[in-house]
């Protein structure tokens, strides 16, 4: 305290002097704040050096007012006086968080000591914070009353302070006590708003999430909720069950994210958020009755953005099962049938709402996020779930019992099993609803991605002719071709989206072969086609898998119209040739690495083990084995493709075994049981040299190196 009072630490003389000296306090300031000794607060320094030292420090007198706001806010205070305070010095922070997030940023950040950092370095932030929690620290029964004003104010500083300000907003999310006392505070609705957006910063930067378990009366509080807040909730929910700190892009590595579940043992706390931990009580809460509701009468768009990326994540999640029955028993799926064209997917109007910079086509438009996330939310409800069939009407599901009939094959026990009175209603399902939009969409239009995802994944799973039939019979194929094929689509993320849904619709699919041959009716079409393919094989090896498996189907059933087929259909044909099926083999195995698998392109590698299992059923795995080996001395690289291959069945080995998931995706998606995928694998990774289908027979002693340890450090 003798260093506030005066002498050298605090400079000498003149304009010189002055500066030096509000540097000095500043550097002992930010030292006392970081160990914790010495000067920590403005609060210890005299009125008579700040007010000195203000003017040539540009401090705008921020030090002298937090200094009376201390004076006014201790323990029996009533708070009286510290409203006027804060209404001075709140339009010298909010100023500067508008500069800071507008074109004048640059500028707000060059400046020598903002009114921001000031406010925080002589101790504002953490005034503020005790002053909002001083009621809940005082033991007394008469505790200080706080205006709903005074908080609000209180918010609004410390929200500008942390936008401008490095550091403070981790500061305030690293005080677990703070951050779950804000939730008190959302039960105010004139302080909600504050609330709310100062809790949505500070989760964004928590290293640790919080667990909403520990929130005070958390179901009585969402009960509470107005459809606004419950919206705005949602962007607070969409944080805390999200798994953002582990990275789980598709870009990640397959092998970074292997070593990080080896550390986690245990569910993440965004899954524990996740989790109901008393289903029963949930059930009983006004919440159950509530969303749906909310849902519906919703008429802004960002509110809807929010809730949909809430049920998005959790239909991902752990408890899926339990919110895809709480979805069907509120009815979204009709209720979102219902909002498609007076919301979802309507025209654009000249009042349209855009973001400043921005225009109706861009993809920050709150018009085109919603309807991505909308197309995300039935990629999700879709993916292998027997609750896809809500997406459908009534007429629709006939007409699926309708196409089995007629095959004469059993009909999908989900079909049969679908609660009649929880599907679409109107003339038309929200599938048949989302096939017309994408007609008519341009064919580089970004929402052909989404579309087409979300349509696939109502393929996903078993294959069901049924469903594909009913696709082919309002035109998708034709229309997937139209865009591959006519329109030459350009857009990798496109391509591979319909490459993908492609596979799914024609996959053991007869029928589907021959409409392809129908519109692919010249060499021309055709080549294009296969240009299309050959451009990027980490795109369109899912349908190279598609059309391997079929052939290899249809190769072995004696039906006349199959053997037709097989004799016409350009595509067939083009596969059944052994030297293009291991052309792609070749390039598939090649194309890939353990050190580089992500998500994204392992596919490739499953894609590559489909069409050596097959080979393995006709007693071809020597051959292709050994056409690999002259192939890579055609090529001069003896060794590197079956090396490479041997390093990817061992980091295959290490992925697959354990993920149950996994494995019923590929025994699904192949008709081929999970237990031949494995004896396949320990097959080719046998270490007996004299073993003709071991890799390590083909690969010479000189070039042997399967041994390298691939362990993500």
């Amino acid at each position: 305290m003798a260093a506030a009072a005066g002498g050298p630490g605090f400079g000498g003389g003149g304009r010189r002097g002055a500066r030096r000296g509000a540097a000095n306090i500043l550097a002992q300031l930010r030292h006392g704040q970081l160990s914790g000794r010495g000067l920590t607060r403005g609060a210890q320094i005299t009125e008579a050096l700040l007010k000195e030292r203000d003017k040539q420090a540009k401090w705008n007198g921020i030090p002298l007012l937090l200094q009376k706001l201390y004076e006014n806010s201790h323990p029996n205070s009533d708070f009286s006086q510290c409203q006027s305070i804060l209404k001075e010095i709140s339009p010298l922070l909010s100023m500067e968080a508008m500069a800071f997030v507008t074109e004048d940023r640059k500028a707000a950040q060059e400046s020598t000591f903002p009114n921001t950092y000031t406010f925080d370095l002589f101790g504002g932030v953490d005034l503020l914070v005790e002053i909002l929690m001083r009621p809940t620290l005082i033991t007394q029964k008469k505790k200080p009353k706080i205006s709903d004003d005074l908080i609000k104010d209180c918010l609004s500083i410390l929200y500008n302070t942390c936008i401008c300000t490095e550091g403070v907003t981790k500061r305030l999310a690293e005080r677990n006590d703070f951050v779950l006392f804000l939730f008190t505070l959302m039960t105010n609705k004139k302080t909600f708003l504050q609330t709310a957006t100062l809790i949505e910063d500070i989760l964004g930067v928590k290293k640790e999430m919080i667990q909403l378990e520990d929130i005070p009366n958390l179901a009585s509080l969402v009960s509470s909720f107005d459809q606004q807040q419950l919206a705005n909730f949602c962007r607070i929910l969409a944080v805390t069950i999200s798994e953002l700190e582990t990275g789980s892009d598709d870009k990640h590595t397959l092998l970074a994210k292997n070593a990080q579940q080896k550390k986690n043992l245990g569910p993440s706390r965004a899954e524990v958020n996740q989790e109901s931990s008393d289903e029963s009580g949930l059930a009983n809460t006004s919440t159950r009755t509530q969303l749906p509701q909310s849902m519906k009468i919703m008429h802004e768009i960002m509110y809807k953005l929010e809730v949909l990326y809430v049920l998005c994540v959790l239909l991902m999640g752990r408890q899926r099962n339990q919110v895809h029955k709480m979805i069907a028993e509120f009815k979204l799926i009709p209720g979102l049938n219902n909002l498609f064209d007076k919301l979802i997917w309507r025209k654009h109007s000249a009042s349209a709402l855009v973001l400043r910079g921005h225009n109706q086509n861009c993809d920050c438009s709150p018009d085109i996020t919603l309807k991505i996330q909308f197309l995300r939310l039935l990629q999700s409800f879709s993916d292998h779930h027997e609750n896809k069939y809500l997406l459908l009407n009534s007429q629709e599901l006939n007409e699926l019992s309708a196409i089995s009939l007629k095959a004469n094959i059993p009909e999908v026990d989900a079909v049969v099993n679908t609660d009649r009175s929880l599907v679409c209603d109107g003339k038309r399902g929200l599938l048949t609803r989302l096939l017309q939009v994408m007609k008519k969409e341009p064919a580089e239009s970004s929402f052909r991605f989404w579309q087409a995802r979300a349509v696939e994944s109502f393929l996903r799973g078993a294959t069901s002719y049924a469903d594909q039939m009913f696709l082919l019979k309002r035109g998708l194929l034709e229309q997937i071709l139209y865009c591959i094929v006519d329109s030459e689509c350009k857009s990798r993320d496109v391509l591979q989206s319909y490459f993908d849904l492609l596979g799914e619709l024609m996959k053991f699919n007869i029928d589907a072969f021959k409409r392809f041959n129908k519109y692919i009716n010249t060499d021309e079409k055709f080549q294009i086609f296969l240009n299309q393919i050959n451009s990027s094989l980490v795109d369109s090896n899912m349908l190279v898998r598609c059309i391997t498996l079929s052939l290899d189907r249809f190769e072995n059933q004696s039906d006349i119209k199959v053997a037709e087929v097989l004799s016409e259909c350009r595509l067939l044909s083009y596969m059944s040739q052994m030297s293009m099926r291991m052309s792609f083999l070749f390039r598939l195995i090649n194309i890939i690495h353990v050190q580089t698998l992500t998500q994204e392109n392992v596919s490739c590698l499953n894609t590559s083990l489909v069409i050596l299992m097959l080979a393995r059923r006709k007693d071809k795995l020597p051959f292709y084995l050994h056409t690999l080996q002259e192939m890579e001395y055609t090529e001069k690289y003896p060794g590197f493709i079956l090396n490479n291959f041997h390093s990817l069945l061992r980091f295959w080995q290490q992925h697959y075994l354990n993920k149950d998931k996994d494995s019923t995706c590929l025994e699904n998606s192949s008709c081929i049981s999970f237990t031949y995928w494995k004896e396949t694998v320990s097959i080719l990774l046998s270490p007996d040299q004299t073993s003709p289908c071991a890799i390590v027979s083909y690969i010479d002693e000189a070039y042997m190196d399967i041994d390298r340890d691939f362990t993500e450090e």
